[in-house]
């Protein structure tokens, strides 16, 4: 037997506010992404215990261009591209160190030859030259073991001289080099013939390994290369350089380094919130802004999107902080701002929705409750 409950009519106002409590309270708003009480400036810390960095951008927070002075760097940029700047200082040291002779190495290929005793040379080497052994020695006649690794072919030759005047009236040796084997880099990623390419006698620039390779796959990013020296890796550009008043052609390669060309589609930027249309944006060859995500994403959505702030928030990896920056784009002045706010790979956009349109949304997902309990008052 089933159990009828009578409420009187006295106490049913009581039962449909604990009724509407309890299905508001238990309702989820879907709105989405909130900004959230932020600061107007200056750091703060989120509830999950990130540090950022917020700021209103206009002219002077334009966060500055790779400079040339770090290298000549200015401090404010250094500090912001400390890992960068000081990593391409680095490089250009080291390319600056090896520019000067080319020093012969184990399994280079000499041409050696005596003007005035062609015999000797000829029955020894024959067409193959003389191989720089693993332990930079070649074997000559008359003198046996000769050092040649670590020298100049002026110096090598020299020192030849030296010795085979013990045994020859006229020694004359004429060196060349006839193939450069012992060093090499290596190339791979989004290029045309990735592989193993020797340094000649003269050094290899970035752009000149890029080009040996074939140059770049329309899928690839010239501006995201890692070069690995010696176990560290350099994480480079060639747009980034340019605007850091570097030219690529100033970086040489080593012997051992292995470049990596990465793909396009690991430079992106991400739209969230209020656009005409959310999907992750590759940034081009050339780069993009942030008035051009705008317009690729097809505009701020009319109906729903508070244009008073467009943030951007930017991480920064192995740092205590992120920085996200604001734009009110409901002034027109400030699309030529957004047009000079170049855009970085892992940049979010975000639009929060307008106040109004968070009520709507609100409205709307206590309509099934309204419903539910009309049908209990008409009880």
């Amino acid at each position: 037997m089933g159990l009828t409950v009578i409420i009187p009519k006295s106490c049913q106002p009581l039962l449909l506010g604990a009724v509407l409590i309890s299905m508001i309270s238990g309702c989820t708003v879907t709105s989405g992404l909130r900004a959230g009480d932020l600061p107007p400036v200056g750091p703060f810390i989120a509830d999950n215990g990130m540090q950022f960095n917020i700021q209103p951008l206009h002219l002077a927070s334009l966060p500055a261009a790779y400079s040339a002075t770090a290298i000549g760097i200015s401090d404010r940029t250094l500090n912001r591209n400390k890992l960068d700047s000081r990593s391409v200082a680095e490089l250009l040291r080291a390319s600056k160190a090896s520019q000067g002779e080319y020093r012969i190495t184990s399994s280079d290929i000499l041409s050696i030859t005596l003007v005035s005793y062609p015999n000797i040379t000829a029955s020894a080497s024959g067409a193959s030259g003389f191989v720089v052994d693993q332990q930079g020695y070649i074997q000559f006649p008359l003198i046996g073991r000769i050092q040649a690794r670590g020298l100049s072919v002026p110096q090598f030759t020299d020192n030849l001289r030296a010795q085979l005047r013990r045994y020859l009236k006229y020694p004359d040796p004429q060196v060349s080099l006839m193939n450069y084997r012992g060093k090499k880099f290596f190339i791979d990623g989004a290029v045309a013939k990735p592989g193993e390419f020797n340094i000649a006698d003269g050094p290899v620039s970035l752009v000149g390994a890029i080009s040996m390779a074939g140059g770049t796959l329309p899928a690839g990013d010239s501006n995201s290369i890692e070069l690995i020296r010696n176990g560290k890796r350099y994480n480079l550009g060639l747009r980034d350089l340019q605007n850091m008043g570097v030219a690529p052609n100033q970086i040489y390669l080593q012997d051992g380094d292995a470049l990596h060309i990465n793909n396009l589609d690991r430079n992106k930027v991400y739209v969230l919130g209020e656009f005409g249309e959310v999907k992750p944006l590759e940034i081009p060859e050339q780069g993009i802004s942030l008035a051009q995500v705008m317009g690729e994403s097809k505009g701020l959505n009319p109906n729903t999107a508070n244009a008073a702030k467009v943030y951007i928030v930017r991480d920064h990896p192995g740092l205590n902080y992120s920085d996200i920056y604001y734009v009110d784009m409901q002034s027109v002045t400030n699309l030529a701002l957004a047009n000079r706010f170049a855009m970085q790979p892992n940049d979010m956009v975000y639009v929060d929705a307008t106040g109004l349109t968070r009520w709507s949304r609100f409205i709307n997902s206590i309509l099934p409750s309204a419903s539910a309990i009309n049908m209990l008052s008409g009880l």
